[in-house]
This record gives C-alpha cells, sequence and structure tokens, in this order.
C-alpha cells in the first residue's frame, strides 16, 4: 500500500508509532512546525510523541517513513527520549494553532473576507525533496443562522494571515532565514561567518536542525565549534546527530573533552556509536576522513531497488555513485563486504537484475589506516568519487568520497577564502 503524502494533523492526532519490527512506541499528540513569512513554505518538523511511559518527546520528520491509514513507520528503531521543549519560533498544531483567529484571502472564499474565522485543523504535504510542509487550512466562518452553524471552509495555507507569519516577515532575521532556506549551505555558510557573533547565535537558535547541521558542516573548524559551544547541551547534541558521522566526528576533536563526552552521551545510541568508532582513527588517516553511512546493499537486491536508494535527496551526489554490496548485517561494520556497483552499470541493466551478479571484480578497496596520498592516488587511478573502506576481516566500515578528501587536503582556512584567488594573491 502506497504511503500518505498529504495528511490533516487531527486525522493522525492519536495514531500509534512503530518502529521497523513493528513494535508500538507511542502515539502523535500534536505535530510541531516552524511558521514563515508568506512567499516561504512553512516546514512541519516533526511529530511530538507520547512514549508509553508518558513522556512527550521530539520525532523529527525525517525519521517517519510512512504514514499509513491507522499508523505511522519510522525509519528506526532509535528515539531520543530528551523530553520536548518547544525552541523560539516553533509552535504546535493543536496546542498552539487551532483555536487562532485569522483572516482568509481566498477569492475562492470572497464573502469572508475581512471576517475573522477560526483555524480548525492543518494539512501538511511531503514536497518532492522530501520536507513536509504545510499546505491548507481548514477554518471556521461566522455564526450563522438561530443555532449559530459554522461552516468549516479550506483554503490554501498562503491565504491564511494572523498566525504570527506577517510579524514574522518584519524581522530582519527571519528575512535572512528566508533567503536561506533558497541558497547552497556553503554560500549560507559563508553569509553566516560575515555575521557578527550575538546575530549569528540568533540566526543559529532560529534555524531548523537539518538546515543548521548542513551549514555548520560548511563553516571553518572555529566558527564550526564556536556555534556549537554558544547552543544548550541538548540542542547541540540534536544537531550532531543530523549531522554526516564523519562531519560530528571532525567537530567533536574541536571541543574540550568533557564536553564532547558530555553531547557523545546525549546523543542517541544508534548515532553516537558511528561517531565514537570514527574518532579513534588518525585524522589523517582514510579511516578519520571516511562516512559510516554510504549506500549499503544486499546481493539479492535489484537493479530497481538500488536505482530508488541512489535517487534519496539526502544521500550526498558522491556517495550516490557507488553501490557498495554486503552480506548482512548491513549496518557498519557490516557483514563480508562482496564489492561494489557502480551507478553508470545499474543503468544499463534491466531492472529485475539481482545487483550481486553484476559487481566490479577489479576495484580494491581502502583501508582504514591507508594514508590520505593513498586515497587521493586511488580516487586518480580508478577514476572515483567514492571508494570502500574495509578492514582485515572483510567488513566494510564505510566509504571515503572525494569532497572530504579534498576537505583534508586544501589549506585549514580554504573556506574562510573566495572561489578564484587573483594573481596577486587576493581573493575574488
Amino acid at each position: 500500500m502506497a504511503s500518505i503524502s498529504r495528511v490533516y494533523v487531527g486525522r493522525i492526532t492519536g495514531m500509534p508509532v512503530r518502529n521497523p519490527d513493528g513494535d508500538s512506541i507511542g502515539r502523535v499528540r500534536d505535530i510541531v512546525v516552524r511558521l514563515r513569512p508568506h512567499g516561504v513554505p512553512s516546514r512541519a518538523l516533526g511529530l511530538l510523541v507520547q512514549m508509553t511511559d508518558k513522556r512527550q518527546v521530539f520525532m523529527p520528520m525525517l525519521r517517519v517513513a510512512a504514514f499509513e491509514p491507522q499508523e505511522i513507520l519510522l525509519t528506526s528503531g532509535q528515539v531520543s527520549l530528551r523530553q520536548f521543549k518547544p525552541r523560539a519560533g516553533e509552535k504546535t498544531v493543536i496546542g498552539d494553532i487551532v483555536g487562532t483567529q485569522v483572516q482568509v484571502d481566498d477569492p475562492e472564499l470572497d464573502g469572508l473576507h475581512g471576517t475573522p474565522q477560526e483555524i480548525t485543523d492543518l494539512e501538511i504535504e511531503r514536497t518532492r525533496t522530501r520536507d513536509w510542509v504545510v499546505s491548507r487550512a481548514a477554518v471556521l466562518g461566522p455564526k450563522k443562522g438561530f443555532r449559530g452553524r459554522r461552516d468549516v471552509n479550506v483554503t490554501p495555507w498562503q491565504h491564511v494571515h494572523g498566525v504570527g507569519v506577517d510579524d514574522v516577515s518584519l524581522d530582519s532575521d527571519s528575512e535572512l532565514i528566508a533567503e536561506f532556506h533558497e541558497m547552497h549551505p556553503a554560500d549560507i555558510a559563508n553569509r553566516m561567518s560575515e555575521l557578527s557573533t550575538a546575530r549569528r547565535r540568533r540566526v543559529a537558535n532560529a534555524l531548523d536542525d537539518e538546515l543548521l547541521a548542513d551549514i555548520i558542516q560548511e563553516l571553518p573548524d572555529d566558527d564550526q565549534a564556536e556555534v556549537i559551544d554558544d547552543m544548550t547541551i541538548e540542542r547541540a547534541a540534536d544537531i550532531l546527530e543530523e549531522m554526516d558521522p564523519d562531519d560530528a566526528a571532525d567537530l567533536l576533536h574541536e571541543l574540550d573533552d568533557d564536553r564532547a563526552d558530555v553531547l557523545l552521551e546525549l546523543m542517541a545510541p544508534e548515532e553516537s556509536k558511528a561517531v565514537r568508532r570514527l574518532m579513534t582513527f588518525d585524522a589523517d588517516s582514510v579511516g578519520g576522513l571516511m562516512t559510516s553511512d554510504p549506500l549499503i546493499m544486499q546481493p539479492t537486491d535489484t537493479v530497481a531497488e538500488a536505482l530508488a536508494r541512489a535517487r534519496d535527496p539526502e544521500l550526498p551526489t558522491s556517495l550516490a555513485s557507488l553501490v557498495f554490496v554486503v552480506r548482512p548485517p548491513t549496518a557498519t561494520p557490516t557483514g563480508h563486504f562482496l564489492g561494489s556497483v557502480h551507478l553508470q552499470k545499474l543503468l544499463r541493466e534491466p531492472p529485475s537484475t539481482q545487483i550481486g551478479g553484476i559487481l566490479d571484480p577489479d576495484l580494491p578497496p581502502l583501508y582504514p589506516e591507508d594514508h590520505y596520498d593513498t586515497a587521493a592516488r586511488y580516487f586518480a587511478t580508478y577514476n572515483l568519487v567514492s571508494g570502500p573502506v574495509i578492514d582485515d576481516q572483510g567488513h566494510l566500515l564505510g566509504a571515503l568520497s572525494v569532497d572530504d578528501l579534498l576537505d583534508h587536503m586544501l589549506p585549514e582556512d580554504w573556506r574562510e577564502q573566495d572561489l578564484r584567488p587573483d594573481t596577486e594573491g587576493n581573493t575574488q
């Protein structure tokens, strides 16, 4: 059964939330959203889930695998057990927005212009980029007749005014954040590094966890540590969970040892385990540069399934170029590594072909103790943008991408420079 791509929040309130094994972990009590100025999508950030012990925790939308008619399925069984506390700019739909008096300028509801209406529910919709955004609002019109009947009307979200959105648009920080949502994280990082310390702190506190994690990964090392140090310890742990494990490990190396230890303890065990493993390798080695989350599949999976995984917009381009095939388990360190299949090879094979039968037999692996110079020669020799990293027992530990290698080989201050230096040593 196909999962639902749009749903009213009131419809899913009370639904059970289940892990990939089908076990119930709690029930949905609300949806957390961040409202944006008009013209900028207002995003649904995650579920507010009441656990079996009555504690309410936040579940990011990226952890939701599917909304089914009677339940919600997660992509992982690991759940952060920290009590939910709303941040600046965050609102819950049922708790904060439903019941709000608003104005509606929908041309389809022309007779109600200028008449206060009451929000009774919000619809959220999944976009092609896997974000969930507020798409429509159900509103109660004015009372009619002797019995005070009120009609329910549905209107696109951009026609609703008075839920804080209009006020937000007047704030310069919010205008900057709205602009950030249209930019590449590396370009946002450049803008962030130019802000005053106070303003950078305000903007970072207002950004969504996923976007802020992407931005931090593009900042110079010192700025990364400064941004994380300015946060509450709980928010810092949330951000580290959203970062790529290798970037999170590099950042923790920049922090005070005591703070780094506390952050690792606060992170979800599934996330911190991978980061701890990466932190054991030398910074100049392949193991210290690799990521533990490449595209990993089993030999019985088909070409069609592999291509579907490669299309995941959350997967970096370099890691989408190569599928690593292993025996179970598929979490790193995996079962025995069998080989890899390049994306171009997948595009030339019938969709029903099992990928175990089309492995590249001639591609050697990298080893975690290899120096980054060895990795550079490896990529140049085999014309690749990523490569498998295995241990002496033949288990896949992760993958090294050429972008992470270049990041390490460039001068430490390369992020602080413009793209093209001129002939006199200036930048432009």
